[in-house]
């Protein structure tokens, strides 16, 4: 199968239930930002800007948790900020498995072997020695860190464990020197690799999360999803990159750049994701076919965006994940429910090619319009048989080529984005090194 069996048949009974109580709307993913902290600062990403008097507040883990459970979505995506850096997070995660939900783990991977690493410690026993050997082989740990692992006392520490309700879903944009730069801090697509390899050994269930620009070279998004197709990667969500406000500032004020350079047009997005519903049967993707033929312009949809909601520290954030709303709403509601309620969803998406609110004109996002094409709001006849068999039909093969595939194309082989820079200093240093000795120190020597 494409997907596990058991997170298909979850989803798919949550559908089934509310459309025979005919509830009009209700959650299929919640949005959980515990806290808006990050270590990176990725180019695009307008969070650090939106929510900059509040970087250092975090949720309760019981508002998560109740947050969870107030809008029942049978789905979890953990995300921020960079969730790793929430100090309950393991906490967290166990929590939202208990309820009985799937959780994606929204991460840039930095953290990632660390949490590994704890969680190897508070299971280990000797019978993981080969585990452990493989891992030094690969030289995922240091010899240091086996040693840790090995003389650690640490079994009643909650920690993250790997599970069939439970994915890593890693943000990659791109082979190295793409990616590096759109993080903007080289190194990070190497540590993401070394994550994902350590996790596939481990037994944990891995996506990717990438967001398409108007400079991503598409060629170089098929060789990424050959590349972690050898890698025995589980999945893939690729989303186009939307000029939304908060990103837009963010891009103006602290890199100077023009967003209009950088993020998509609907038409640009069509035009990058021609090839979305081949790549959907040659890789993991993520989302709808539904979803899917909307990308690459074949059909419209109507954005259902009650359908993600996003929780964070404010909130329950409205109209959508990007957007936040002070003229139509309040913004952000103490409840789901009141938020259901209160927002005019007429009022935002594109219908007929026409935006109902001049900020959803580029709008093709996946929390907005992919939980459409699941739930049918514009249904064509084939809809359901096209996501049945998406969802329920064989997993594609691995991609052998993905091994040919040249992914550390950056800081790895001295090409980063700093390269030049790099050039410059050694060489201002070498000319320094160069220059005569003061007429003192020629004296003394």
């Amino acid at each position: 199968m494409r997907f596990p069996l058991a997170l298909s048949a979850k989803i798919a009974g949550h559908i089934i239930k509310h459309r025979l109580k005919r509830t009009p709307k209700f959650a299929m993913v919640l949005q959980l930002e515990p806290l808006h902290t990050c270590n990176l600062t990725c180019t695009g990403c307008g969070r650090i800007r939106e929510y900059s008097t509040s970087l250092k507040d975090m949720m309760q883990l019981e508002d998560c948790l109740g947050s969870a459970a107030e809008c029942d979505a049978p789905m979890v995506s953990i995300c921020g900020g960079e969730p790793l850096i929430y100090p309950e997070i393991e906490a967290l995660i166990e929590g939202i498995l208990e309820q009985g939900r799937i959780v994606y783990v929204c991460t840039n991977g930095m953290f990632m072997r660390r949490k590994m690493r704890d969680y190897l410690a508070a299971v280990y026993a000797p019978t993981l020695e080969p585990k452990l050997e493989e891992l030094l082989a690969e030289k995922l740990i240091t010899e240091k860190e086996a040693a840790k692992i090995r003389a650690s006392d640490s079994s009643g520490k909650p920690v993250i464990r790997p599970s069939e309700w439970m994915y890593w879903n890693v943000h990659v944009d791109g082979l190295e020197y793409t990616h590096d730069l759109i993080v903007e801090r080289e190194g990070v697509f190497k540590e993401c690799v070394l994550a994902i390899r350590m996790a596939k050994i481990l037994g944990y269930q891995v996506a990717t999360n990438t967001t398409v620009y108007k400079e991503t070279d598409m060629a170089e998004v098929e060789q990424m999803f050959q590349y972690f197709s050898a890698m025995e990667v589980d999945g893939h969500t690729i989303s186009p990159g939307y000029d939304y406000d908060a990103a837009k500032k963010d891009m103006v004020k602290r890199l100077g750049k023009d967003p209009q350079e950088f993020f998509l047009t609907r038409e640009m997005t069509r035009e990058k994701f021609a090839n979305i519903e081949e790549w959907g049967q040659r890789f993991t993707i993520f989302g709808t076919p539904v979803y899917q033929e909307f990308l690459a312009g074949k059909r419209e949809l109507t954005c259902t965006a009650w359908a993600i909601p996003t929780r964070n520290i404010a909130g329950w954030k409205a109209p959508c994940y990007l957007m936040t709303d002070v003229t139509k709403t309040k913004g952000h509601y103490p409840t789901y429910a009141e938020m259901l309620e209160d927002v005019d969803w007429e009022s935002f998406g594109v219908v007929d090619g026409e935006a109902r609110d001049p900020r959803c004109e580029n709008c093709m996002v996946h929390c907005g319009y992919d939980p459409s094409g699941a739930l049918g709001t514009c249904y064509e006849s084939g809809d359901n048989w096209k996501n049945f068999k998406y969802n329920f039909g064989a997993r594609p093969a691995i991609d052998k080529a993905g091994l040919q595939v040249e992914a550390h194309n950056g800081c790895t082989i001295g090409k980063g984005h700093l390269a030049e820079a790099k050039v410059a200093i050694q060489a201002e240093g070498e000319c320094c090194d160069s220059k005569p000795k003061p007429a003192e120190e020629t004296a003394e020597a």
